[in-house]
């Protein structure tokens, strides 16, 4: 009598078994929340947008399409102002802007902590869980990561729908495919459908690739592709069906077309190409010793890439596509179109991912190790050490800094000055700038005009003004002020000093300053 038995599990067989991955996705996700909890009120001044999206969310909040003081929005898609319109129903109405804007923040740090779990996933998958939790703990601790994330803006939301559908999609490049293979890839482009209505940008990190992949024949198989690509095509085609229908399309035409102007490069209204601020290089070099690590790591993207394109396997090509085309995106932004600090986001992720694979790799155990291969995996360890270490304390100072200029010139001007007095605003060039929207609740905001004559409150950010936004040079506006008092000031890495002046009632245009000047 002949019996067998089954073969014993390799011991590799039996670690993947016992892989504690959810519980290190989980553990990193709670870090990476309560890092970007902590001290997010005080450690980063009000930033512009973040007002903006505020008000875009709590008209939202009231039904419809987003508007603001023009009317209807449709710069950017709803996508986070319903998110953070249902948010706030959770939280209930803040009392103010500010609180507003920190309730933004709070939500933003949710969903941080979901990419990071999602990337800890993604990254698992295509090495292994030690190496999903090392990507897991350096996107927790990135010094650019977290001061993106502690501002509530677009871009968290919407790298947690790309990461998202990059997961399911990874499931479909297995062979035999997993069940329900199909319901994935329409789950993925789900995903890439939320992402995309919420910052149209993100077409290009999960569009076009998803068109690469029909093209090259990497990744998923080309019907499942072709599926992802369809439901994300059709999630945006619901919306601009309503818009067709509620007959704001040609509004909508009209600001979409102006948006991708500024995509190309053609209208270079705001960000590092612009005519004014500061340039890339400038600003480059004073974050450097804050950002270093985020900067060391986009350094080892294009080695990464080129060991990545040696791996010839769909899963490990899908990374490739997508690393692939977030650089694409940021190096047409850098040297043609609009250039502004938060798209380096929407690389610095799939960038994380593609350097901690890649690498990983390489230092991976061997039957027989080298003394190369020592050197290789040693280097590696210092290599993380350093920039958790230095991401670490970067993060520790942020924290015991207060940073929060503009919310302690607002709590002062309510105590202090009158509500429904003229303030004017010496920042923005052609708006009231960041002034006018910390205070224009309140306040009956105006910009600085040529010849000031008849006002009193003047708020005045001087690092803006040193910067090239507003319409007078710091000369110009201490001969401004140089009749004033000084009434109160605060202190802002961002900002600079922000200064509340009291003029005299009347001002002669005599030896003002001159905007043609």
């Amino acid at each position: 009598m002949i019996t067998t038995t089954a073969p014993s599990p390799t011991p590799s067989r039996v670690r993947a078994a016992t892989t504690p991955l959810l519980p290190v996705a989980a553990a990193v996700a709670v870090l990476t929340g309560l890092l970007r909890l902590l001290g997010s009120e005080r450690s980063a001044d009000l930033f512009i947008d973040e007002i903006i999206y505020y008000e875009l969310s709590e008209s939202a909040g009231h039904g419809g399409f987003p508007r603001d003081d023009n009317g209807l929005f449709f710069l950017h898609p709803p996508g986070f102002f319903y998110l953070r319109a249902g948010w706030g129903l959770l939280l209930g109405d803040p009392p103010d802007v500010v609180v507003g804007v920190y309730d933004g923040r709070a939500l933003n740090a949710v969903l941080a902590a979901a990419t990071a779990a999602l990337l800890v996933l993604f990254v698992s998958r295509l090495a292994t869980w030690r190496v999903g939790l090392v990507a897991g703990l350096i996107f927790a601790v990135d010094p650019y990561c977290l001061r993106h994330n502690n501002r509530a803006q677009l871009e968290t939301e919407t790298m947690l729908w790309v990461v998202a559908g990059y997961v399911l999609l990874l499931a479909l490049t297995k062979d035999p495919l997993p069940r329900r293979a199909a319901l994935r890839a329409a789950g993925a482009g789900l995903c890439f459908g939320l992402a995309i209505l919420t910052k149209e940008h993100s077409t290009l990190i999960t569009l076009l690739p998803m068109v690469l992949a029909l093209v090259l024949k990497w990744g998923p198989p080309r019907r499942l592709v072709a599926l992802t690509t369809g439901v994300a095509v059709a999630c945006y085609g619901v919306y601009v069906s309503i818009v067709v229908a509620s007959g704001h399309f040609p509004l909508y035409w009209n600001v979409k077309t102006y948006g991708i102007r500024r995509l190309l490069g053609l209208v270079q209204a705001t960000g590092f190409n612009a005519p004014r601020g500061n340039s890339l290089s400038e600003r480059l070099y004073e974050e450097l010793p804050t950002f270093w690590p985020t900067y060391l790591l986009l350094a080892l993207g294009p080695i990464a890439l080129v060991l990545l394109l040696r791996r010839r396997d769909r899963a490990h090509r899908l990374l490739v596509l997508f690393h692939l085309s977030a650089g694409i995106t940021l190096g047409y932004a850098l040297a043609l179109g609009t250039l502004e600090e938060q798209f380096l986001y929407l690389l610095v992720v799939p960038n994380l991912a593609a350097v901690t694979v890649a690498f990983s790799g390489v230092v991976a155990k061997r039957p027989v190790p080298s003394r190369r291969h020592g050197v290789l995996r040693a280097a590696a360890a210092v290599l993380v050490v350093a920039v958790v270490t230095a991401s670490s304390v970067s993060y520790a100072r942020s924290r015991t800094q207060i940073e929060d200029g503009y919310a302690q010139m607002r709590s002062y001007m309510t105590a202090h000055v009158p509500k429904g007095s003229t303030v004017i605003s010496a920042d923005g060039v052609t708006t009231r700038g960041i002034t006018g929207w910390v205070l224009r609740d309140i306040y009956d905001v105006r910009r600085l005009g040529p010849h000031p004559t008849e006002f009193r409150y003047l708020v005045v950010p001087w690092k803006l003004l040193e910067d090239g936004y507003g319409r007078f040079t710091p000369e110009q506006m201490r001969r401004v002020v140089g009749n004033g008092t000084l009434l109160h000031s605060t202190h802002s890495d961002m900002y600079g000093t922000v200064a509340l002046y009291l003029l005299p009632p009347q001002r002669s245009a005599k030896g003002q300053p001159d905007a043609r000047h």
